[in-house]
Parts: structure tokens; sequence; C-alpha cells
């Protein structure tokens, strides 16, 4: 299973247009955003993923209201973080603050996924692989960037735009 993983999008709409072509291109299985969406016509461009979209909610979306309504419209499934996934035999973990993740029992998973920090992270702890794209609601192109997981190997792939 490929997954999708995006974060700190920010309410910038051309990237995330930009962001679901490149998803849909890649043939992704599922797509997980890390938080910070902002607003909810960000998700409403979010629809146009062939890919279910799970995800958690960040320090900055506060339009909850909103957002909660555009989730449901559109069968997306977010909570607040942590959201703990079990796909194809793997365990996962995501969160928006990477500081979040030092509370959890890392033993627990093999995959760590976060956001918040605009910053790309690929660490592995233990056996444990704690990845975050980075930049994606950057305006300079060619230093935005969304990731692409493997779940059979772990192996991480970076999308940049």
């Amino acid at each position: 299973m490929r997954v999708g993983v995006v974060s700190d999008t920010h309410n910038n709409l051309a990237n995330v247009y930009e962001i679901v072509a490149l998803f849909n291109a890649a043939h992704v299985d599922r797509v997980i955003h890390t938080g910070d969406i902002t607003k909810a016509k960000t998700l409403d461009v979010f629809a146009g993923l062939a890919a279910p979209l799970y995800g958690v909610f960040g320090n900055n979306d506060l339009e909850r209201e909103a957002l909660d309504s555009s989730i449901r419209v559109h069968g997306f499934t977010f909570c607040e973080p942590p959201l703990a996934l079990d796909w194809s035999g793997r365990r996962i973990v995501v969160t928006h603050d990477p500081w979040d993740l030092r509370e959890l029992p890392m033993t627990r998973y093999e995959l760590a996924l976060h956001g918040h920090t605009h910053m790309y992270r690929r660490e592995r702890i233990d056996r444990c692989l704690i990845f975050n794209p980075g930049e994606c609601a950057g305006h300079m192109k060619g230093y935005n960037a969304v990731g692409v997981i493997d779940l059979t190997t772990l192996e991480t792939e970076l999308l940049k735009f």
C-alpha cells in the first residue's frame, strides 16, 4: 500500500490543487494530512483526491465547525491527535506536533507521522520510522514537498513542486 503524506497546507489552495494532482498521478491508496488545514475550502480541494483522506487537526485548525462540516460532506476521517492506524500490517501513529510523540509508547508503532515544523524529517528511532515531508504551504516553486510511503518496505519518496 502506498500512502501520501501532507502537512501544514495552511489554506494555500494553489498548492493544494498541485498536491491533489501529484497524489493522483502517484496512484497512492490513501492520503494522511498531519494537520494545519486551516480552512474548510482547503478540504473541498482535497475532495479531488482519488484516494480516501485521513488526518489530524493542528494548532491552526481553529474553524472547527466549518472543518468538521466539510469532513462529513466529503467522507474524510479526521480526529484530534494522535490518530492510530493499522494498515497493511503496519502500526502507524499520526500527530501534528512532534513533541506529542514524546508522550506516546513509540515501541508500539513502526511509523510515526507529524507536521508542524515545516521541515523534512526522516529518522529511525529503534524500530519506528518518523517522517515529515516538510514544507508544502510555501510560495516558492521547487521548495514544496509531500511524501509517499510504501508500507511494505517503509521506503519514502518526496514529491517536490
